[in-house]
């Protein structure tokens, strides 16, 4: 009757995701516990939704960045601060000091250059029904915050990619 695999009641999908950030949350507490520095070479490529639910970054930040925004955590940030679902970071954009918050749920990729590990994910549905709101027209023009991961799935990286949304 059916092509596919039968739907699951169970969000497999939802599980791995939630999962996979708490991944993110538990290097980035590492880092805090140690003192705010990431150990030997480690440093981070933080990728997030800037208009997901529950993401505090300043406006002009969101108005360069009105979908997608990549930090490096390496040398120049400050007051790192890891909470069960978001986490606070002061960093440093044209000399000018800003705190930004970023809940678990708005990453979509997450990247250790120093070891080449990555992953990326799926945005949650909050972030879905946020877009609708920044005008698709810029988001041509913001190269900045894309790609960061996207370019290392052929080359022998340990980039993980988990995508449920689509069925053959």
């Amino acid at each position: 009757m059916s092509d596919g695999a039968p739907d699951s009641l169970i969000p497999y999908d939802e599980i791995v995701q939630e999962a996979l950030r708490a991944v993110v949350g538990r290097v980035l507490g590492e880092v805090e516990a140690a003192g705010g520095m990431p150990p030997g070479s480690h440093h981070f490529y933080i990728t997030f939704k800037t208009g997901a639910a529950g993401v505090d970054i300043p406006a002009e930040l969101r108005a360069r960045f009105p979908d997608e925004m990549t930090i490096v955590l390496q040398n120049k940030f400050w007051d790192l601060s890891v909470a069960d679902d978001h986490f606070s970071v002061g960093l440093s954009f044209n000399q000018i000091p800003a705190k930004l918050v970023i809940p678990f749920s708005a990453i979509t990729a997450f990247v250790d250059p120093a070891v080449e590990f990555g992953l990326q994910f799926q945005a949650v549905s909050e972030v879905e029904e946020a877009e609708p709101h920044a005008e698709p027209e810029n988001d041509s023009e913001q190269g900045a915050g894309n790609g960061v991961g996207s370019e290392d799935g052929d080359d022998g990286s340990n980039v993980v990619t988990v995508d449920f949304g689509k069925k053959k």
